[in-house]
């Protein structure tokens, strides 16, 4: 009988310390879903995306303000209808990434860029340019703060890398926030990049990445990405614009 008792005791222990830890990563705005790099197929196996050639048109940029209208995500992603993200300051977390992504679309705009401002829910195979997932992070540990910038397990465009060094660059120097190097696999395994498990996914040659604008739990970081969300905004639109001008597709005029 003691034995039994202790042993239900350890697969007990066993399975809250693993609530705990799941429940600590899934703080993060990103939604969670388990995938590893091991996970993504290998890009030859999609003849459809084999030879794709960028359509001649202007540079396009996609924002994607995270758990936006998340009631409306498809059948395929049912489950995360009612992840709600992170909170913080009377604000929950889809409020806070809309009203950053408001503000980058208007300083594009002004810069003569076409930019659309997406929901929860990726249209099939979607492409742009630039695909930005803006979420906001949260933490029991009401400390934690700093920004964060991931891209996809497998970049097939291979451009992530540099697009990530211009926001990181501008965001640091604007916001004066720390980077955070917790890059969890949720970020990673961003329901919006997996093309070759969701229909509702960027097209593989789209280059994007998801940041994690700051801390919604934090009220230091809440004086930016809540009361001063044209501040992130600048910041991130400013490195958009970098990038692209490396690309050749916009000029410093």
């Amino acid at each position: 009988m003691k034995k039994n008792f202790v042993i239900l005791f350890l697969i007990l222990s066993a399975f809250f310390a693993f609530r705990l830890l799941t429940s600590n990563e899934n703080q993060s705005g990103a939604p969670p879903y388990g995938l590893s790099e091991e996970d993504v197929p290998k890009f030859g196996s999609f003849e459809w995306a084999r030879d794709w050639v960028r359509p001649d048109v202007p540079a396009k940029v996609a924002i994607q303000a995270g758990h936006y209208k998340n009631d409306e995500l498809p059948d395929e992603l049912e489950r995360l209808r009612d992840n709600d993200g992170s909170a913080g300051g009377g604000k929950h977390e889809w409020e806070v990434n809309l009203a950053i992504s408001r503000e980058i679309k208007t300083i594009l705009d002004e810069n003569g860029i076409e930019v659309e401002i997406l929901p929860a829910t990726v249209p099939p195979r979607y492409w742009a340019d630039v695909f930005i997932a803006i979420h906001a992070d949260g933490s029991e540990d009401t400390s934690k703060r700093g920004f964060k910038i991931a891209k996809p397990w497998r970049d097939f465009s291979g451009k992530a890398d540099r697009l990530i060094s211009y926001l990181r660059n501008e965001y640091e120097t604007e916001t004066g926030f720390s980077w955070d190097d917790n890059i969890t696999r949720n970020m990673r395994g961003y329901y919006a990049f997996s093309w070759w498990r969701f229909e509702h996914a960027i097209h593989p040659m789209t280059t994007a990445i998801i940041f994690e604008t700051g801390f919604l739990t934090n009220y230091y970081d809440r004086q930016i990405i809540v009361n001063r969300p044209d501040i992130a905004a600048q910041a991130i639109a400013r490195g958009v614009i970098r990038y692209l001008e490396s690309e050749g597709l916009v000029t410093s005029d």
